[in-house]
């Protein structure tokens, strides 16, 4: 276990002090706050609205329990009982970690519940969405999970373990849903 946890200290050397720039240190802040992406979460639920009738708010309804649930699971079961020291205030790395957000979230870095959430929106979508969308549009769902949970290594708020734990818990919730969503209504 000592093993994993150095290597993941490593990994996160690299990508929050080594593989840097200014534009990108501008921009991953801004990736991974949420306002950031109402316009998405706008555009994408009008779109559904328009363009299919039937179980539309069911769809909305799993899609935002898929949110809710996954957002429980990562935060209040597993952060709560599973307590790893952010790296944003972790001492052991404070000479050289750069933290690029306005604060230091005191909560456990594991699992990351940004990466939770957005990885079960995405194979929610995903699933529920595929038989309507080109796969190229699909892959998008989770190069914008995947995004948002890699900024949230560059700015300094969590380890790349704790997204990916985060990105698995999110991926079975959302399978979970979108395969429930499919077999119980579907869109059409």
């Amino acid at each position: 276990m000592h093993t994993l946890i150095e290597w993941d200290k490593q990994f996160f050397h690299l990508i929050n002090s080594k593989w840097h720039n200014s534009a990108m240190d501008w921009l991953m802040p801004l990736l991974r706050n949420s306002v950031m992406w109402y316009p998405f979460y706008l555009f994408l639920l009008l779109l559904i609205i328009v363009n299919f009738k039937k179980n539309v708010w069911w769809w909305i309804g799993i899609g935002t329990l898929t949110v809710i649930l996954s957002n429980y699971v990562s935060s209040n079961l597993i952060k709560e009982n599973i307590y790893r020291l952010r790296p944003c205030n972790d001492p052991s790395i404070a000479s050289w970690v750069r933290v690029l957000v306005g604060y230091r979230p005191q909560s456990s870095s594991f699992t990351s519940s940004h990466a939770a959430n957005h990885f079960a929106l995405a194979m929610y979508l995903y699933l529920s969405l595929k038989p309507y969308s080109p796969k190229w549009v699909s892959i998008l769902f989770f190069i914008w999970a995947f995004a948002i949970s890699y900024a949230q290594v560059y700015v300094g708020v969590h380890y790349p373990l704790d997204v990916a734990g985060g990105a698995i818990i999110g991926i079975l919730i959302g399978y979970l849903s979108g395969k429930s969503f499919n077999k119980q209504f579907g869109l059409e």
